[in-house]
């Protein structure tokens, strides 16, 4: 079947093999929108409106933005009935108190951290944000926004200088909507049909860029506060858009909080300074505190390593391995229970 519309989304041989290989009726489209237990799919035809909570999908996982899936028509409408397995997943810790993972996007190229030039630096966020992009299996690129906004060319090297100290090795791009600048090297990013999604706080810019980059005003924005250049959420729900000339795009309301979920991998990567020099130290469980022999600490003291890094690296690695802890304590508790319900059912039935 000619599926040349859906090409323009990244509907690919690969893709098509994955969908041959499950055998079953429907059809395949993506997923541009979740909202209020329903999803809506672009398919080859358009875009349909899909049922897709659990009692109506054969699917165990929920479907987020940018999810491939096979949605079928039936009585009570559109359904979606499975989920192709994910290339890639954006996924943060839930922002509740609760140990469960919640998806943000999935089957992204590359993800776009972004941040105005107009707010302070905050190196811990985008440090964050690195985590969240390579644990996903998706390439970052740091998207610096509102370069009108800056006090010159000296002031925009400065802060290329600071990201690219924090994050070496990854792209940094200086855009401005106003000038256009910088716009061309996201559009080239996003070709041909690839997928990218934005990520950074209300206000830096996000929906802005997309209005830019589809050249016509799709993505509702609004002024920030001229105290703290902060913004309010102006969008509220995870919206695939094609990019004109090539590609989607995937923008996201403002996240405050960036809880990490199984990213020991990606936090190893995002802080190869701290690890690589930690090879050195004395002890193969040393953690960089007051333990004798620590090269990293040896590196701090040297001025070789910035201990507020070394600080929200020892931050991020405690959070991940609580998080563990908590989980193992989760599943013992839950095969205990299961035990003490048997036995309770075993004395009913001998009495």
């Amino acid at each position: 079947m000619d599926r040349s519309e859906l090409v323009h989304f990244g509907w690919d041989a690969e893709w098509a093999t994955k969908f041959d290989e499950l055998g079953v009726d429907g059809v395949p489209g993506r997923i541009s929108r979740v909202e209020r237990g329903e999803s809506d799919v672009r398919t080859e035809d358009g875009i349909v409106r899909a049922m897709s909570d659990s009692q109506r999908s054969q699917s165990s996982q929920a479907p987020v933005t940018g999810d491939w899936v096979v949605v079928s028509e039936s009585e009570g409408g559109w359904v979606i009935d499975e989920i192709l397995p994910r290339r890639t997943a954006l996924v943060r810790r839930d922002p509740g108190e609760r140990e469960e993972q919640q998806p943000l996007s999935a089957n992204i190229d590359v993800v776009f951290l972004v941040h105005g030039f107009d707010r302070p630096f905050r190196a811990g966020k985008l440090e964050r944000f690195l985590v969240l992009a390579w644990n996903a299996g998706a390439t970052p690129v740091v998207v610096l926004t509102k370069a009108d906004l800056s006090n010159g060319l000296d002031d925009q090297n400065d802060l290329v200088g600071i990201v690219e100290a924090v994050a070496p090795g990854v792209e940094v791009v200086v855009t401005s909507i106003e000038t256009r600048v910088g716009l061309d090297r996201v559009h080239e990013l996003l070709q041909p049909n690839r997928s990218g999604t934005l990520l950074g706080e209300s206000g830096a810019g996000k929906s802005s860029l997309v209005n830019a980059l589809l050249e016509t005003e799709v993505q509702e924005t609004q002024p920030v506060r001229s105290g703290d250049s902060k913004g309010r959420h102006t969008t509220i729900t995870r919206d695939m858009l094609r990019i004109t000339g090539g590609g989607v795009l995937i923008d996201t309301p403002g996240i405050r909080a960036v809880g990490l979920w199984d990213a020991e991998d990606a936090l190893q990567r995002v802080f190869t300074d701290i690890t690589e020099t930690a090879h050195e130290c004395r002890f193969n469980d040393c953690a960089h505190g007051a333990e004798p022999g620590c090269a990293v600490t040896a590196a701090v003291d040297a001025s070789e390593i910035d201990p507020r890094r070394l600080d929200r690296y020892r931050a991020m690695a405690a959070e991940l391995a609580e998080t563990e802890e908590r989980l193992i304590e989760r599943e013992r508790a839950n095969k205990g229970g299961k035990k003490n319900r048997g036995g309770r059912r075993s004395g009913r039935r001998g009495r």
